[in-house]
């Protein structure tokens, strides 16, 4: 089982479970050893963050320290900055996606 002390603001994780299996999202804030706030900018915003478990979570090494460090500084951080961080990641997810959905023809 994964800890909550080696979970990091703005490290990327994937879900595994629920609703939103599949998305990524990047940590938002560290509940407690059991839960995480994670956010999208898109269906996830910075002013509704997702409470999930973290044994739902698939946990990358991915940290976005730009992310991090303006939610440190109280900056001016919105959901199209989110979602612009995220943007890479989404596209290697569909891509991932679409290879898993193929499947070969049989002769």
């Amino acid at each position: 089982m994964e800890l909550t002390i080696d979970l990091k603001i703005g490290q990327i994780v994937k879900s595994k479970a629920g609703r939103d299996k599949g998305k990524i999202f990047t940590i938002y804030q560290v509940i407690d050893e059991a839960y995480v706030l994670v956010v999208d900018g898109d269906i996830r915003k910075l002013n509704t963050p997702k409470r999930k478990k973290v044994k739902h979570l698939i946990i990358y090494n991915t940290v976005l320290t730009e992310f991090a460090e303006m939610l440190q500084c109280n900056e001016n951080l919105n959901d199209a900055f989110v979602r612009k961080l995220l943007e890479p990641f989404q596209k290697n997810v569909s891509d991932e996606w679409r290879l898993s959905d193929q499947c070969p023809r049989k002769m």
